[in-house]
């Protein structure tokens, strides 16, 4: 089944359950913003691909994730400071940019696949991450803290970790659990 959604292309990598905070100010994307606060829809979120995030349409890559605006605040007009939630992996099928230079795109909604989670790996990237979550602290992620579910475990370690941004597309890319987990164990085995 495919669906229409406005895309917003970031040279970021968003992931199912991630928090994004936004600041935005182009027309296009605060009509975006606008259109998805009264309809309560989402929008894709992809890493660009080639381009720049302001002026002409970026290319996004083939594979993103959904977003749904958690909370927002309009200090000033003309400006909105959002927090999106990741909610699910999607397939751009076709994209087309509007005269806005809006793109929309018709997207493929994708499914994870869960994978038996290696033992150790979990409890390495678990631990990791524990740590790291201690040190940020929880206001950056959205609750419930899921240390016991690969999937939460590896898309949280995946976006904090400082890994380059195409590996953190290929994370995204990745559509099971226990292979996700073990490249991260691996990550974090290489870099010890």
């Amino acid at each position: 089944m495919t669906t229409t959604i406005p895309i917003f292309p970031l040279n970021t990598v968003l992931y199912p359950g991630g928090m994004l905070p936004l600041r935005i100010f182009e027309n296009r994307y605060l009509e975006m913003t606008r259109d998805c606060l009264r309809d309560t829809t989402p929008f894709g979120v992809c890493r660009i691909k080639e381009g720049v995030e302001v002026g002409k349409p970026a290319l996004p890559e083939a594979v993103g994730c959904t977003a749904i605006i958690a909370d927002w605040e309009m200090p000033h007009l003309g400006v909105f400071l959002l927090k999106a939630r990741g909610e699910q992996r999607f397939r751009i099928r076709n994209h087309t940019a509007q005269s806005s230079g809006l793109l929309r795109a018709e997207i493929e909604l994708l499914e994870d696949v869960p994978g038996s989670a290696n033992e150790e790996s979990l409890a390495l990237c678990r631990g990791v991450l524990e740590q790291i979550v201690s040190r940020l602290g929880t206001e950056y992620f959205f609750p419930p803290l899921a240390y016991d579910d690969p999937r939460w475990v590896s898309y949280r370690l995946a976006e904090v970790l400082p890994l380059a941004l195409e590996e953190k597309q290929s994370l995204l890319e990745t559509r099971d659990d226990h292979e996700r987990l073990t490249r991260l164990y691996g990550f974090l085995k290489s870099s010890s």
